[in-house]
């Protein structure tokens, strides 16, 4: 085609608007949108959308949904409601001055909220999200956060939220957030392929790149999991102190 992004296509929906709808969402700070890109200074991340409604043979030119030079949002992950009735995007902050962000669209897409910090537990990059048969939501993403207000036990880990989709609306910090793969070299890890199977007990199987082994070259690795297994490691682990609208850890 004649257009591009960072990660094109990145995330996707299939939208109720008619059969073969799909709707793709990406970013790009200017130097792959158009073949004569550039970067301006200061650089501007901008979020686009395309739709396609022939099943992606075909699709619309994109249409910028948000610009911002003071925080980079980018990498956009999508999840619907568990009614069907909204569309949650979580965002990436690439220049690392605060959390991660969330919009919300309640028409398959045609319009967004304006964005907003997400909390703290959510703070990341490349959210994956999927529902657990008990209908809590599971969402794994590179634990990465602003400057001076990291998680330090998920921190360049992959690592796995738990939580309802209302606690996204609310701007709640979720049930719990764990450590999944212990990356071993900076933030050099996750762009988590997440999948449920259908084997009665709902197990997750996430896959997903890294540096697993001290000294080796990166790898791709999954790991098999359900909630419940989660649950029982949580109750064991450490405890995160909070800010009150829990946007900060508390030292």
């Amino acid at each position: 085609g004649d257009w591009g992004g960072i990660v094109v296509m990145g995330s996707h929906m299939e939208l109720k608007t008619g059969k073969g709808h799909y709707m793709c969402v990406f970013h790009d700070d200017g130097r792959f949108f158009t073949d004569k890109g550039k970067v301006a200074r200061p650089v501007v991340f901008t979020l686009y959308k395309t739709v396609t409604k022939d099943g992606g043979l075909t699709w619309s030119d994109p249409e910028a949904l948000q610009s911002d030079s003071a925080v980079h949002l980018c990498e956009p992950g999508l999840v619907r409601s568990p009614d069907g009735s909204q569309i949650a995007m979580l965002l990436r902050e690439n220049a690392r001055r605060r959390n991660s962000h969330i919009m919300f669209s309640s028409d398959e897409g045609r319009t967004w909220s304006k964005p907003r910090e997400l909390p703290v537990t959510l703070t990341g990059d490349r959210h994956t999200c999927r529902y657990a048969p008990d209908g809590r939501l599971v969402i794994v993403f590179r634990g990465r956060y602003a400057n001076g207000n990291a998680i330090a036990p998920t921190d360049g880990d992959c690592t796995a939220w738990v939580g309802r989709y209302e606690d996204l609306v609310k701007g709640r910090p979720g049930q719990y957030v764990l450590r999944l793969l212990d990356n071993k070299k900076g933030h050099d890890t996750t762009y988590p392929g997440v999948e449920v199977l259908p084997d009665g007990i709902g197990s997750f199987i996430v896959t997903t790149y890294g540096h697993w082994t001290e000294g080796e070259a990166p790898y791709i690795l999954s790991t098999r999991f359900f909630t419940e297994e989660l649950d029982h490691l949580a109750a064991q682990g450490r405890k995160i102190k909070l800010s009150d609208d829990s946007m900060r850890v508390e030292k």
